[in-house]
């Protein structure tokens, strides 16, 4: 019955948030975010998949959640998928945080 309660208070911003969270909890997506941080062109999930040192298919998985987020962007080229991180939805997620965190 709480946890039913503690769902109707909080707006969906806040489930986002959850979701948020708990895409990041996880270290190879966080890998796979910095990556894509740090590099000055899109990167193929291939490329990754060889630096992360995981297989292929775990990579596309964990970048699927990624892209479900919102926070990485796929573009396909044939039967590559080249990923970029998407800076802006990621600051929304932060200002949100900050947001949620500021006295009112």
């Amino acid at each position: 019955m709480l946890s039913r309660t503690r769902r109707r208070r909080h707006p969906r911003s806040f489930e986002q948030l959850r979701e948020y969270f708990r895409t990041l909890s996880d270290t190879a997506r966080l890998d796979i975010l910095k990556l894509l941080a740090v590099s000055s062109h899109d990167l193929t999930v291939s490329d990754m998949a060889r630096r992360l040192e995981i297989s292929q298919p775990l990579c596309s998985w964990h970048i699927r959640r990624l892209v479900k987020l919102g926070i990485v962007r796929i573009r396909r080229v044939g039967r590559e998928a080249y990923c970029s991180l998407d800076r802006t939805r990621l600051a929304e997620f932060e200002r949100a945080f900050s947001n949620m965190l500021a006295p009112h």
